[in-house]
């Protein structure tokens, strides 16, 4: 599942920003929650990680056809502050922070209108498929 609609700003080896226009017809909300369509937190992380896998990726000058595949391998000092519903545009903001023998490091925020939404610490790994 793409979460990453498009990129706004790219700087290789330092930053990226993107985002993703939520709609009431993602698959997600069904059920999450009756009433109440919520962006499920873990999808949050996930568009952090997908605009961070960008950003490597673009670096190191490589697509999945190359052979390399790029794992999604942990997340720190991941908070919530306020949820994500149909209409909001949900800017994802990602840095990098180090990059040490194909393990990345991004510090990562996803943001509404100014409002954060969720930070995170992002690590990603380049791995031969």
């Amino acid at each position: 599942m793409l979460l990453v609609d498009r990129v706004t700003n790219l700087v290789l080896g330092e930053s990226i920003i993107a985002y993703k226009n939520i709609t009431t017809s993602e698959p997600f909300f069904t059920g999450h929650f009756p009433g109440k369509q919520v962006m499920p937190g873990v999808l949050i992380v996930e568009a952090m990680a997908q605009a961070s896998g960008i950003l490597g990726f673009k670096t190191m000058d490589k697509k999945p056809e190359d052979g390399s595949i790029y794992y999604f391998v942990g997340a720190d000092d991941l908070r919530f502050k306020r949820p994500a519903v149909p209409g909001d545009k949900l800017i994802l903001n990602s840095k990098v922070l180090t990059n040490k023998k194909g393990i990345w490091k991004f510090e990562c925020s996803a943001t509404v209108e100014d409002d954060l939404v969720a930070k995170a610490t992002i690590l990603c790994a380049d791995r031969p498929k």
